[in-house]
């Protein structure tokens, strides 16, 4: 590779770069792998009653709609090889699977067979994740994360990269001249962790996986990171970290596409958002926002029957955060996105559903 200039890096860190051939992954949003059979329904009826529609729906898209998804994914995957920027891995946002299973017994059966329907895909790169609320609801939840999900998590990286670090389901892997934080929402200690690593950064680009959004958007605004009054210096300290890194949050949580970008410790970071659960393969979005002036506490009409009692306050958000953000996309819809690392410059194709053709294209670097 030929020899470029020093490229200085967020936070005062510098070094001697060399040119690193471009490189694209796919990026995968919520996918809630289901079955039935992996629930306790004695359980749920008695103490997630609520959840028994939502789960019976995944159970069936898990069955007639996911394996044609991955189809895609994996066609995808197989163009892109002769491309310029070929594939180096799969990453996916979160909730993985749907939880709820009621007991550890039935949480380690879904887990393993998610991962089995991952396997037998053969998508021919590596599957990276992290962790999502999902993956660790319900009893005995937790417990099979850590004996299914967290050592497939941490081989995977390892395919990737050799020399890759983990804290639990906090983990960094290079690739190239980037550097991917995973970042688990549901452990206290990992806006340490975070801390730690940006100090050590040596890479051109920061990916921060984290599975909610840190900025709010669309109609869940109180649904991000570290939301709430008690919380609020830690928000504060994520933001700093985040802008000041430049960083390129990814994430999904809300089932919407959303692109963003927003000023923070005296820089900017962005956020790009994806959902994998797709209600028809060939799905077009809807409910459509393009720029900052759609950044408003409008966004709560989006989903009229959610938290009636708290649209106020969702609203009071908007006003506060729409200050500081200075790009803004969203659309209800779901598939998958190819995100492209050329030099300085990361994009994203979003696809809606399993189409071929690209529904949005957007800039994710500051």
């Amino acid at each position: 590779m030929e020899a470029c200039a020093a490229v200085a890096l967020p936070g005062g860190v510098s070094r001697a770069a060399e040119a690193a051939k471009p490189f694209s992954f796919i990026l995968l949003g919520d996918l809630h792998y289901d079955s039935l059979e992996h629930h306790d329904l004695k359980w749920l009826r008695e103490h997630h009653g609520g959840d028994l529609s939502q789960i019976q729906n995944y159970s069936r898209l898990t069955a007639e709609l996911m394996p044609g998804m991955f189809a895609a994914v994996k066609q995808r995957i197989a163009s892109l090889r002769e491309s310029a920027a070929p594939p180096a891995f799969v990453l996916q946002v979160g909730d993985l699977v749907q939880g709820l299973c009621g007991n550890a017994e039935l949480s380690v059966k879904q887990n393993r067979e998610a991962l089995t329907f991952v396997t037998q895909q053969e998508l021919g790169v590596p599957f990276l994740f992290t962790k999502g609320n999902h993956d660790v609801t319900g009893d005995g939840a937790k417990e099979a994360f850590d004996e299914v999900l967290l050592p497939f998590m941490v081989g995977e990286t390892k395919r990737v990269d050799a020399a890759a670090s983990h804290t639990k389901a906090n983990h960094l892997v290079t690739f190239a001249e980037s550097q991917f934080a995973f970042f688990d929402a549901y452990d206290r200690t990992s806006l340490e962790w975070l801390e730690a690593v940006v100090t050590k950064r040596t890479a051109r680009h920061l990916f921060v996986i984290v599975h909610p959004p840190v900025v709010p958007y669309g109609a869940r605004a109180t649904w991000h990171l570290y939301a709430g009054e008690k919380l609020k210096a830690q928000r504060e300290k994520l933001l700093d970290v985040l802008g000041q890194q430049e960083a390129m949050v990814l994430g999904g949580h809300l089932h919407k596409f959303s692109a963003l970008t927003r000023a923070a410790g005296g820089k900017r970071f962005s956020q790009l958002a994806v959902s994998s659960v797709v209600s028809a393969l060939n799905q077009a979005p809807k409910n459509e926002l393009h720029g900052i002036a759609s950044y408003n506490g409008d966004q709560v009409k989006l989903e009229p029957k959610h938290s009636p009692e708290t649209v106020e306050l969702r609203r009071e958000l908007y006003e506060t955060e729409r200050k500081l953000v200075t790009a803004f996309e969203y659309a209800d819809t779901a598939g998958y996105a190819v995100v492209t690392v050329n030099g300085g410059n990361v994009q994203a194709a979003v696809h809606a559903g399993s189409r071929t053709e690209v529904f949005q294209r957007v800039k994710i670097s500051v």
